[in-house]
């Protein structure tokens, strides 16, 4: 069950990544960090920003997005500016991009059988 976040863990999140995240993917994230999202036919986990304000929240945000993040670079392809917020569990990511210290407020599915980014609405 996701939880509520405070902004301050999305600021520490963005100075990691060093860029700031869109407002509608920000809002989500406070209103409850986590969960599922649908897109493009498919039920998608949030990837949560860490939170370790009890242990509790720490344990459920272990993998958070800069976790996750780094994991899926680990893949042949996946683009070196993109941050994975969602997975589908086969190894697939929704994905911000950074360029210039700006996140793109357009969200992309990367499939690790078919890598490129392809534009995708979400439903919150």
């Amino acid at each position: 069950m996701p939880y509520p976040l405070e902004e301050k863990y999305i600021i520490k999140t963005e100075e990691k990544l060093g860029a700031k995240f869109p407002n509608e993917y920000r809002n989500k994230m406070m209103a409850s960090n986590g969960g599922e999202i649908e897109a493009d036919d498919d039920d998608w986990q949030l990837n949560p920003i860490f939170d370790d304000s009890d242990k509790k929240r720490l344990s459920r945000t272990c993998n958070d997005i800069i976790r996750e993040t780094s994991q899926a670079r680990e893949w042949p392809d996946f683009p070196s500016n993109a941050v994975s917020i969602a997975q589908n569990g086969c190894g697939d990511h929704i994905v911000l991009l950074i360029n210039k210290n700006a996140v793109s407020d357009k969200f992309y599915t990367w499939y690790h059988d078919d890598p490129q980014l392809v534009e995708v609405e979400l439903d919150w």
